[in-house]
């Protein structure tokens, strides 16, 4: 908001007053004194009334009642600022300085406003397709829409086979079934992850081995995977795969992982559920192993609500999961079962809502990028703050926006500032806890970066801003101008 434009002095005529009203549309201009300092609020209410009392447009402002505005001081939070507002029953609320003097000016309308962390986005495509399947009446899961969903999508990101299922998580349970996971057997799965990278392991009776992060991508450490693997080796038991998770967005350095599982004959499902429309050294991210998965929750880059994608070049492994997630039922006129299945498919009106999305992709994905720049552009002076890398070989869809913060330098946690964001209605998270301090896998073997334990250093400093494609400009300055206020303090 123009401050300038809004503000007028005792000197000012009423009609210039208006004029400047209107101009601003904010209903209300701020009266100063000659020495800048603030004096009180001039609505159009105020005019109004020095007319019925018998002024004339050409009248200065002088004739206005000297009162006091009700103000906050810089620095509050939204949530004082709210309760003034509720209070004294205005929508307007000046900020000001230690001298004084307007900083800025608080609407109701903007700090009432909840800003999430990454919200759904929907367009103007997916209305289309789900109308289509009411029309046809193909509600249940399977249907046309389900069918070029997973042919679009394996288009999309230059694969042979999709299968489309009810979550991300579904698909890593059929990915570890489809290459014979079962009791006992070992997984190695990315450390610093979310719970649905591992859960599946466990579901199958298998044993879940972690593997730290490297500082360059944030993504499974090739230096600590080489040293699961020979210690894998040596005790004679080597994994049944490798889970390499694709953190916020961005691909891990796939090349020296892919070159050590071949050499020790390991399979990898990488496991791409943040990281749809990522590129990773110009090849679409999720199409590197020999399982892919995609994950479209509410919050991701783009979302059927819940489901998910499995992918992969072997065209058997996606017949087979297809079987596996329609309760494997065999072709017989009556429901015949020879092995156990799952209710994993994706119905066909949300896959109605996935191809819409993926009309867009492209979109959402620079929009996300853009929302990352203007965050790290605006705040580069905070030398407490540190970006997530995108190493050269990278091109992030920065589904979330991450960043460390030094907490020496401004004696505050990132917890303590998820906390202080959130008095001013801003959803920020930490980073994912890592598995390995996660109470539920807290007994399983955890293989550290070197001498260093990665994952644990950037969820102990690390914070996700909002993020979402749909985050206009005024939302991303609230974020801007609190975060910097916390680290300037």
């Amino acid at each position: 908001m123009d401050l300038q434009a809004t503000s007028v002095t005792r000197a000012d005529s009423l009609r210039e007053a208006l004029r400047r009203l209107d101009a601003a549309g904010t209903g209300v201009l701020l009266l100063q004194q000659p020495d800048g300092t603030f004096e009180r609020t001039v609505t159009d209410g105020d005019i109004r009334r020095l007319l019925l009392d018998g002024a004339t447009l050409d009248d200065s402002l002088e004739r206005l009642a000297r009162i006091r505005s009700v103000v906050i001081q810089s620095g509050q939070a939204s949530q004082d600022a709210l309760e003034l507002m509720n209070t004294h029953s205005i929508n307007h609320l000046p900020v000001v300085d230690g001298q004084g003097r307007v900083v800025r000016l608080l609407d109701r309308k903007e700090i009432d406003e909840q800003i999430l962390l990454s919200s759904p986005h929907l367009g103007t495509h997916e209305r289309e397709f789900v109308e289509e399947a009411f029309r046809t009446n193909w509600i249940a899961p399977l249907g046309p829409n389900v069918d070029a969903f997973e042919r679009e999508l394996a288009d999309a990101v230059g694969i042979g086979h999709a299968a489309a299922v009810s979550s991300g998580t579904a698909a890593i349970h059929l990915a570890l079934l489809l290459l014979d996971v079962k009791l006992d057997d070992v997984v190695f799965c990315s450390a610093l992850t979310f719970a649905a990278s591992a859960n599946p392991i466990v579901y199958q009776g298998a044993e879940p081995v972690f593997i730290d992060s490297d500082p360059q991508s944030w993504n499974m450490s090739a230096s600590a995977l080489e040293v699961a693997l020979r210690d894998a080796k040596a005790r004679g038991k080597l994994p049944r795969a490798v889970i390499v998770v694709n953190l916020y967005g961005q691909s891990a350095d796939i090349d020296p992982l892919a070159l050590l599982c071949r050499q020790y004959g390991v399979p990898i499902i990488e496991d791409a559920a943040e990281s749809l429309g990522a590129r990773y050294k110009g090849r679409p991210s999720g199409t590197f192993g020999q399982i892919g998965v995609y994950s479209f929750n509410g919050n991701k880059i783009i979302t059927t609500s819940g489901g998910g994608m499995l992918v992969s070049d072997d065209e058997a492994f996606v017949k087979r999961a297809r079987f596996l997630s329609t309760q494997a039922r065999e072709p017989a006129l009556h429901y015949e079962h020879k092995t156990i299945g799952y209710n994993y498919r994706m119905s066909n009106i949300l896959a109605g809502v996935g191809r819409g999305q993926l009309k867009v992709l492209g979109e959402r994905v620079a929009a996300r990028r853009k929302v990352f720049d203007r965050y790290r552009s605006a705040l580069a002076d905070c030398r407490a703050l540190s970006w997530m890398p995108e190493p050269e070989w990278s091109h992030s869809n920065r589904w979330l926006t991450a960043c460390t913060i030094d907490p020496r330098q401004i004696g505050m946690s990132s917890v303590e500032i998820i906390k202080q964001l959130s008095l001013e209605r801003i959803e920020a998270r930490p980073v994912w806890k890592p598995m390995q301090m996660q109470p539920v896998f807290a007994q399983c073997r955890y293989f550290k970066h070197d001498s260093r334990s990665v994952s644990q250093e950037l969820y102990e400093q690390g914070l996700c801003l909002p993020s979402g494609s749909n985050l206009g400009e005024r939302q991303q300055d609230r974020v801007i101008e609190a975060l910097a206020a916390l680290l300037q303090r």
